[in-house]
């Protein structure tokens, strides 16, 4: 009896980078859009590779996936990405096993963000996943691992307070401003780029800072549009950002665009101004902040922002960790039993393939019914496959030895055949 299982826990990885080791120039060239997430995975498809989700936002690139070796991984991520592959196997960090899936339960609870108790990762987590299965791309293993994250991060919100109080980049981004600029509410402010996270520091300057003289600058005008008029705010058109920039006193930047678009030629003759760049790649030339009279800050400094409300979750780290703790058991359990049931199954089909060989051998020359002797046999079947799984299931930590010297006996009565 040949057991196949193409799929074991030693062969799951995860290779990424993240803030703790690489600056958000360096995380730029390995972030991956929608259009390289899909040829992604359907370059995965043709070496096969079927079972793998990338999570790539403006603190991390990872790719979580089965593979023979890490490396394979390695290649993926740098085929399709502006990085260098040996620059990524350099500073990348591996992780494998029951390690790597660990390292997703932090990653999907916030523990492992750069602002601790991060919410929003898990939201992302879970967009990547059900792109990876709508391109499938997504085993069944992924996906249940995906859905217990999922389930011990809204746990941990519930029952502990490592989320609570507002922390993020873009409250991150306001309490930088307050300290920078006393005087923010007099300030002429300019945010250029209104998708998520733009919207996000808008609304907590407008709530925290009180600040009303905003200009909105958004590639498609309708979209800034509409969020200036729910605000009561003032935008302007794309083709006007250079001299709304040079007119303002503070400029945000959350813009989602490949290369810079805000650059020094912009600000030699301006007047002095803070410019905060949100984006990851970089939207503002890195030569701005060569400018005397220009003040650039981009997100990884915004993770220097200290606040009484991260001190508080500190305090709960231990509560979530013993949450993970728990549902990773469950996983893992979850994982053993079903490699286990394909054993004990194709143990059955062997037991039930002996069992009808005998049974035809007795039909001629034999006293007994045959229907007596099916019922007989096959009812020693099944107490034999229940001893053999209530076995393993109480006992857990030899059951993968139980698993293996089953295996061995039917293999061998296999070859005997």
């Amino acid at each position: 009896m040949q057991v196949s299982h193409s799929k074991e826990i030693a062969n799951f990885h995860i290779v990424g980078i993240n803030y703790k080791k690489t600056d958000a120039a360096i995380r730029g060239l390995y972030a991956i859009n929608p259009a390289q997430y899909q040829q992604l995975l359907e370059h995965a498809r043709t070496v096969q590779l079927d079972d793998l989700f990338v999570l790539s936002t403006c603190n991390r690139t990872e790719i979580y996936g089965f593979a023979n070796t890490p490396g394979d991984l390695i290649d993926l991520l740098s085929r399709e990405t502006q990085g260098d592959r040996t620059q990524l196997e350099a500073l990348a960090y591996i992780k494998s096993g029951e390690e790597a899936i660990r390292h997703l339960y932090q990653v999907g609870t916030g523990l492992d963000s750069q602002i601790l108790g991060d919410y929003e990762i898990i939201g992302q987590i879970r967009n990547a996943a059900k792109f990876s299965k709508a391109q499938q791309c997504l085993g069944s293993f992924l996906e249940r691992l995906v859905n217990s994250v999922l389930q011990v991060s809204k746990l941990i919100k519930t029952e502990t307070g490592l989320s609570k109080g507002t922390v993020s980049v873009a409250f991150a981004t306001v309490r930088l401003l307050e300290r920078q600029c006393p005087d923010i509410r007099h300030k002429k402010i300019v945010l250029v780029g209104v998708g998520k996270i733009g919207r996000n520091t808008c609304k907590n300057m407008i709530e925290y800072l009180g600040v009303k003289e905003v200009t909105l600058i958004n590639r498609t005008l309708q979209v800034a549009a509409d969020f200036a008029g729910q605000h009561g705010l003032r935008y302007a058109p794309y083709e006007n950002m250079v001299p709304e920039m040079q007119a303002a006193d503070v400029v945000l930047v959350a813009s989602n665009a490949p290369e810079p678009t805000v650059l020094a030629s912009h600000f030699r003759e301006s007047s002095p101004k803070l410019i905060v760049d949100l984006s990851i790649p970089f939207n503002v030339e890195s030569a701005v902040g060569d400018l005397d009279h220009v003040s650039l800050i981009n997100v990884d400094e915004l993770s220097k922002v200290q606040d009484e409300t991260l001190q508080n979750r500190l305090g709960e780290v231990p509560k979530a960790l013993a949450i993970i703790d728990e549902h990773m058991t469950e996983f893992l359990y979850w994982y053993k039993m079903r490699k286990h049931a394909v054993v004990l199954k194709a143990v059955k089909d062997k037991l039930q393939e002996i069992h009808t060989r005998e049974i035809q051998q007795q039909k001629n020359g034999s006293g007994y019914k045959v229907e007596d002797m099916e019922q007989v046999s096959s009812r020693i079947i099944q107490k034999m496959i229940n001893l053999m799984a209530g076995k393993v299931r109480k006992e857990t930590d030899k059951s993968d030895l139980y698993i293996a010297m089953i295996n061995d006996i039917f293999e061998a009565g296999v070859k005997q055949d």
